[in-house]
């Protein structure tokens, strides 16, 4: 059990993460000042690259060492496969005492617990169904502000290319290609269809005539992309819409970072919106930290202490300012944050009250890492294959949902 009080005795708190790059160190900074105020001694341990999957090799060493961190940067279906081994500590002291239920949309706050009790705290929120477009590239092509349906898509990248630019900036990566995927699937088919398809893994929406039809929009957005985007990295794809090369990217606002490090401004040089039919849904990559469980009474303070800092307003703004994301609290004042954070914490609110919140398998918020890998692989190579018919499309996804 965590305990929470004010005890005399301040502690160490090691955390794991792999937030190495500017804006993501910046903000970490921010958490160790906040920890150190407190009087307690911050350790480091930043493992950089993959995506994290180098840190939790070191992570999976040290549990069954027996001397976990007092945090690791663990998100989605993960918490809860950690949480099952019997490692994660109880944050429902800390959570009770700063009143997290109320403060969390409850689709997220179900994915940060385990069997009822809180194990993880969330750091932020990440809408993954954006559509970035460059403003001078739709004058250019005489396209008036982002589309909004698939068929408004579809005639605007006809316009963008026959002004000789390219119209969709993408990196041929699997991941890339499922982010652009799961935004068709929620654009095609609405959020229900979404959740039953990509996180209830259903046999009957997995194999229906809408999943046909994403399939077919999908394999039509693939014909608009350039000959060079195999192996490509998201942030070159960015900087291709950045450079007035591409007209849009379908990308998570982790890529309003590239956008604002190259002084561009919202409204003005580029334009943020939800992908096509999606509006009044929203996709969320949550990231948060998943707490050990600690033998020393200081250091399960200290562990007690970052979990309420983590969701505490000063850190949920100044880190989300920097990550391009938005704060994961609820009743956040969002006056310091850019016109698409606005829009994102507009939606986030309206879509956890509607139903539109669904959680984005291509960033490892819905399902087991099994079935998404496998998901992943019959994605892509649907789409790197033009050969492959929509209907065996169909087929080979559905059986990869099956992978247990």
């Amino acid at each position: 059990m965590v305990m929470v009080g004010s005890a005399a005795y301040a502690g160490e708190v090691e955390v794991l993460h792999w937030w190495t790059s500017g804006g993501e160190a910046k903000s970490v900074g921010e958490l160790k000042k906040i920890m150190q105020s407190k009087g307690h001694t911050w350790k480091d341990f930043a493992v950089a690259g993959g995506g994290g999957d180098a840190a939790m090799t070191v992570l999976k060493s040290r549990v069954v060492a027996g001397n976990p961190p007092a945090a690791a940067q663990i998100k989605g279906p993960g918490i809860q496969e950690w949480a099952n081994e019997g490692v994660l500590a109880n944050l429902d002291s800390v959570a009770q005492a700063e009143k997290w239920d109320s403060l969390l949309p409850k689709v997220v706050a179900d994915v940060m617990k385990y069997k009822g009790n809180y194990v993880a705290a969330p750091v932020n929120v990440h809408r993954v169904n954006w559509m970035w477009a460059n403003a001078a590239v739709l004058k250019k092509a005489g396209v008036s502000g982002a589309p909004k349906t698939w068929d408004e898509f579809f005639a605007a990248a006809e316009k963008v290319k026959k002004a000789g630019l390219i119209a969709v900036a993408h990196g041929g990566q699997n991941w890339q290609d499922f982010t652009t995927f799961e935004s068709v699937v929620l654009g095609v088919g609405g959020a229900k269809f979404y959740q039953d398809a990509l996180v209830k893994l259903d046999q009957k929406a997995l194999t229906s005539p809408t999943m046909s039809k994403s399939l077919e929009t999908f394999r039509k957005i693939k014909g608009y992309t350039d000959a060079a985007a195999p192996g490509r990295d998201w942030n070159l794809a960015t900087a291709m819409v950045i450079q007035e090369k591409a007209a849009f990217q379908f990308m998570g606002d982790w890529a309003k970072g590239e956008f604002t490090a190259a002084g561009k401004v919202p409204g003005k040089d580029y334009i943020c919106a939800a992908a096509p039919g999606t509006a009044n849904a929203y996709t969320f990559n949550v990231d948060s930290f998943a707490m050990f469980k600690l033998k020393d009474a200081s250091a399960q303070k200290a562990q007690g202490d970052l979990a309420a800092a983590i969701m505490g307003p000063e850190f949920q703004e100044v880190f989300n300012l920097n990550k391009g994301s938005i704060p994961v609290r609820l009743n956040m004042k969002m006056d310091k944050f850019d016109d698409c954070a606005k829009l994102s914490s507009k939606d986030f609110v309206a879509t956890a009250a509607g139903g539109g919140l669904v959680p984005s398998i291509a960033h490892g918020m819905a399902v087991s890492p099994a079935a998404e890998g496998a998901i992943k692989d019959a994605v892509s190579q649907f789409w790197n294959d033009d050969k492959i018919s929509v209907a065996d499309g169909v087929k080979t996804i559905a059986k990869a949902a099956a992978t247990k």
